[in-house]
């Protein structure tokens, strides 16, 4: 089977979109589905936003599922403009809907604050209303208007099988030289 890469360019108006529980679902692109968010920083917060990634990096370092709930890709935080704006992108494989509430229950499930928490505008009461932080995180979205995929539609669970069954052949062919 050959994996041919593919983009999808993606239209500007969303009315003609599904809509989920907080609005319009974004089509499954062949980078999966994702989002990016930029917002304002918090007057002299922009240390604190850095001080978040390195406890949520030590955080997985010691459970590296930490955030297997969020199907993952990739996650990328950005601060820019002198540190007054920060830029939030994730890649992963459920739609917004999903990914937005099992990061809510997920965070509060473990008593874990969001590093959103440093954005102007962010809902103080998050933690108990997933409507409130959908708000936000829609108001602040940039939807990307082409997404490409080097191997498009594939899971993150599908890559690691593959990488588990690379492994295994690899082991296999190394016992029998």
């Amino acid at each position: 089977m050959e994996i041919r890469p593919q983009a999808v360019a993606i239209p500007k108006e969303t009315d003609h979109l599904e809509q989920g529980k907080y609005g319009p679902i974004f089509p499954k692109t062949p980078a999966c589905y994702g989002f990016t968010i930029i917002a304002r920083v918090k007057p002299g917060r922009a240390e604190a936003i850095r001080a978040h990634g390195r406890t949520l990096a030590g955080a997985l370092a010691g459970n590296p599922h930490l955030l297997a709930p969020l199907k993952l890709h990739y996650l990328r935080w950005v601060l820019f403009d002198d540190d007054t704006r920060f830029m939030y992108q994730g890649i992963f494989d459920t739609d917004f809907d999903k990914y937005t509430e099992d990061a809510v229950a997920l965070f509060s499930r473990a008593g874990v604050d969001t590093t959103f928490e440093n954005l102007e505008g962010f809902p103080e009461d998050w933690r108990t209303n997933p409507e409130a932080f959908v708000r936000f995180v829609r108001a602040h979205h940039c939807p990307s208007f082409i997404e490409y995929g080097e191997y498009p539609y594939v899971t993150a669970d599908e890559i690691k099988k593959a990488l588990r069954v690379k492994s295994a052949l690899s082991e296999m062919l190394d016992q029998m030289q």
